[in-house]
């Protein structure tokens, strides 16, 4: 589904990424782990051209998606974002009602009347766990809910137009454990449908949510491997140092 090959990413004169290649498989969870500022984020912004926003960054290599070359310049980078939906650390759900959070962006890509946009609010907020919650406050400021349920609001926004792929950027980093544990569960259920990509600080939630796992170090993809061989029986000494907390 995704399919990186040597990628090199500057800030600047700062060299962000160095000679990553890399291929996720469709209907899988892939997790980035690495100590902050080793370059995971930036790497996973590149899937939806979300680093393009940024002044004076530059990049070399290929990045596909679903087998097209996503950093030519024919891509529709609106169109990509449609295909690659993201959801970022803290929830950012929109000054608007419940119901509206979810339909923004079907309204602004003009998919579908009414009716339709009624039926993928609800499929959208049922596939986020999160329908029966708020069935009764969807004309409801998204503002009144908690941390929590705004966060998997915001996953049934980027779910509601129908995305192939979905970048997670520590998506439960500022929850609570229930919360967190909330979203965890939905990780495993969406994977039937999506292709997911999390970053996360907390190694013990990449194990418990992702098929594979990526180790990130200054710039560096360290190792990339099985999630379970990788917790287990890493090939690289920077990566056991890493798990066992030598170091990090």
């Amino acid at each position: 589904m995704i399919e990186t090959k040597n990628i090199d990413f500057y800030y600047g004169d700062f060299h962000a990424l160095k000679n990553i290649s890399m291929k996720i498989a469709a209907h899988s969870v892939t997790a980035f782990i690495g100590p902050s500022g080793c370059g995971k984020s930036t790497f996973l912004r590149l899937f939806n051209r979300m680093n393009d926003l940024i002044e004076n960054t530059r990049l070399t290599g290929d990045c596909f998606v679903a087998g097209e070359n996503i950093y030519r310049k024919s891509v529709q980078v609106d169109e990509l974002r449609k295909r690659v939906g993201m959801v970022f650390q803290k929830p950012n759900p929109f000054p608007r009602s419940v119901f509206e959070n979810v339909a923004y962006g079907l309204r602004v890509n003009s998919m579908g009347n009414r009716a339709f946009i009624a039926q993928r609010v609800e499929e959208s907020l049922r596939a986020a766990a999160l329908w029966d919650e708020v069935k009764d406050k969807l004309k409801k400021s998204a503002f009144e809910l908690s941390g929590g349920q705004q966060q998997r609001l915001c996953i049934a926004r980027a779910l509601a137009i129908s995305p192939a792929i979905l970048l997670m950027d520590e998506p439960a980093s500022a929850l609570d454990p229930v919360s967190t544990s909330k979203i965890e569960e939905l990780i495993h259920s969406l994977k039937k449908q999506y292709t997911i990509v999390i970053v996360t600080h907390n190694m013990q939630q990449a194990a418990r949510v992702s098929d594979k796992t990526g180790f990130f170090m200054l710039g560096e993809l360290v190792e990339f491997n099985d999630t379970k061989k990788m917790f287990l029986s890493p090939e690289k000494e920077q990566t056991q140092n890493y798990i066992t907390g030598r170091f990090g």
